[in-house]
């Protein structure tokens, strides 16, 4: 029987909430920017300390573009 580390586990938790981060920051260019966006900002974030280092912040920047292109699409239309 193998003795499995936690490594695993942990990064691939981290990738998951990398993939959210990007899917919220989709969606809040279209939906609720102040919501998704500081959801995506956050989960790239965490992403980001669990161990998926560069996805984790590039998901947490665009996290932040996208709420800021959200909030002047919505201005914009108003």
């Amino acid at each position: 029987m193998a003795y499995q580390t936690g490594r695993r586990s942990t990064v691939s938790t981290a990738r998951i909430l990398t993939i959210i981060a990007f899917v919220c920051a989709a969606l809040a260019l279209f939906v609720s920017p102040l919501i998704f966006g500081i959801a995506a900002i956050a989960l790239g974030a965490v992403g980001a300390s669990m161990g998926d280092k560069p996805l984790g912040w590039y998901a947490a920047a665009a996290g932040a573009v996208a709420l800021l292109l959200g909030y002047l699409l919505a201005v914009s239309l108003l």
